[in-house]
């Protein structure tokens, strides 16, 4: 898309942004990539550290001269207007100084409230806290539409990549037997060493240097492959919590809940994706996963990219495009289609100029409840107990993420992230599916706004 055509009708409109979290990785990613944009600006930044992004807005090249920090409301509303505004707090979030806000806390609670008051002021919204979102996107989307104003997930983070790559299969009328994506980091086998390496972890593996093909029986291999990893983790919380904003933008359900997410090579996935009576892992179509990807050292990465596989409708089109280096299935019947990237904030700034500029959001403005991120006891838990959150992929502590079918869960089963922080009201057995009435003190604005998700039609 030519970036002036985002302009063509508002040729000397800028687009001026407020972000929250504004220190943390994917906000540097924005950040820098709005250095090459001369028409989008950010104007207001908020994170708990502002010495710490003070000095991040430096690196990247800000002038000092344009930074401003801003402790009260007074000093917001007296700073220069083309001044970059820093500050710790959500409340000095001046609605009058932005267009949309791009909201990057992921902290449940902050998060829902800073875009809720940010619709209500008539400003967009960029929900990039999946956290926030798969509580309170559902009623957060609606309370959009009632203000004439724009709800949505950011390009160049997975869910808004694979709800994109969804639709585009969609309008052209292809069968999705299953989506999703890659999981956060690679397997990486050296046949050299008979090791894999996962991010800073390397570990002994020679089993694998058997099982790099998958063979006649590829529920063996998957079993076998799964076996030689010797227990290394390959599952993410935020996995699953993508996976549930993508559920609510698609309709597309979890086959189970903890996913299957079989280790995999790319050029696979059509056959291990494919429906159990052709011989794959899904039970249904139109389901979403996520894979965890098996490569060699000199193999690209899927770069935490995003799939759908399709059936074929026309045997001779798909040979065709088999030989083209396509991903086909061996039976000929399915095919993978797929984005091997998501570059975060770099990707970003098309959903802030489509949302301001045109009115339109990345995913669909009527989202339902289709999936639920719920949490499963992974131990006794004490009644007493507050249920922390935190890690790298805001893990709830004690907690099994899962991802339910909305109609085969209790309609008190409790979200994931509306028991993050909240203390137990009972004492809870492991295995137990966390429900609403398990928690004494759940943020009351977040449990409003999931009852009203969840009730909205």
């Amino acid at each position: 898309m030519n970036f002036e055509l985002l302009f063509a009708d508002h040729p000397d409109t800028p687009v001026r942004y407020a972000l929250t979290g504004a220190k943390g990785g994917f906000s540097r990613t924005l950040l820098a990539q709005t250095r090459l944009m001369p028409r989008l600006l950010p104007a207001i930044l908020c994170d708990l550290d502002v010495p710490g992004l003070k000095a991040l807005c430096l690196e990247l090249g800000y002038p000092e001269n344009q930074l401003v920090e801003c402790q009260s409301a007074e000093d917001v509303t007296s700073a220069p207007k083309d001044a970059v505004l820093l500050v710790a707090n959500v409340a000095l979030l001046d609605p009058q100084r932005y267009d949309i806000l791009v909201e990057a806390t992921g902290n449940p609670a902050v998060g829902h409230r800073a875009g809720e008051r940010a619709i209500k002021a008539g400003r967009h919204v960029a929900m990039v806290s999946k956290e926030v979102d798969s509580v309170t996107g559902i009623a957060l989307s609606r309370l959009a539409a009632e203000h004439g104003v724009v709800y949505t997930t950011a390009d160049g983070d997975q869910p808004a990549n694979l709800i994109g790559w969804v639709t585009w299969a969609r309008i052209l009328g292809l069968d999705i037997v299953a989506a999703g994506k890659s999981s956060e980091y690679d397997l990486v086998f050296d046949p050299e060493t008979n090791t894999i390496t996962q991010l800073d972890q390397t570990i002994p593996a020679p089993d694998m240097a058997g099982l790099l093909r998958l063979g006649d029986d590829l529920h063996a291999t998957l079993s076998a492959r799964r076996k030689a990893l010797n227990g290394l983790k390959t599952s993410a919380t935020a996995d699953y919590c993508e996976m549930a904003v993508v559920a609510t933008n698609t309709g597309l359900v979890p086959d189970v809940e903890l996913l299957h997410y079989p280790i995999a090579r790319v050029a696979e996935l059509a056959d291990i994706y494919a429906l159990r009576e052709d011989g794959g892992l899904v039970n249904q179509t139109g389901v979403i996963d996520v894979f965890n990807v098996l490569r060699l050292p000199e193999e690209a990465s899927f770069a935490g990219g995003v799939f759908v596989v399709v059936r074929t409708h026309d045997a001779p089109t798909w040979e065709l495009l088999a030989q083209k280096g396509h991903v086909v299935s061996r039976n000929g019947r399915y095919a993978c289609l797929y984005l091997p990237y998501h570059f975060m904030g770099v990707e970003t700034p098309i959903s802030l100029l489509n949302a301001v500029l045109h009115k339109r959001a990345s995913g669909t403005d009527r989202p339902t409840l289709c999936a639920v991120l719920g949490g499963r006891a992974t131990a006794d838990i004490p009644a007493g107990t507050v249920l922390s959150m935190g890690g790298h992929h805001h893990d709830v502590t004690g907690v099994q993420a899962v991802l339910l079918k909305a109609t085969e869960v209790p309609d008190d089963v409790a979200p994931l992230y509306l028991a993050a922080h909240a203390t137990t009201a009972r004492d809870i057995k492991a295995g137990e599916l966390l429900r609403l009435g398990d928690l004494s003190n759940p943020d009351a604005d977040l449990a409003a706004a999931w009852n009203k998700g969840r009730q909205a039609r």
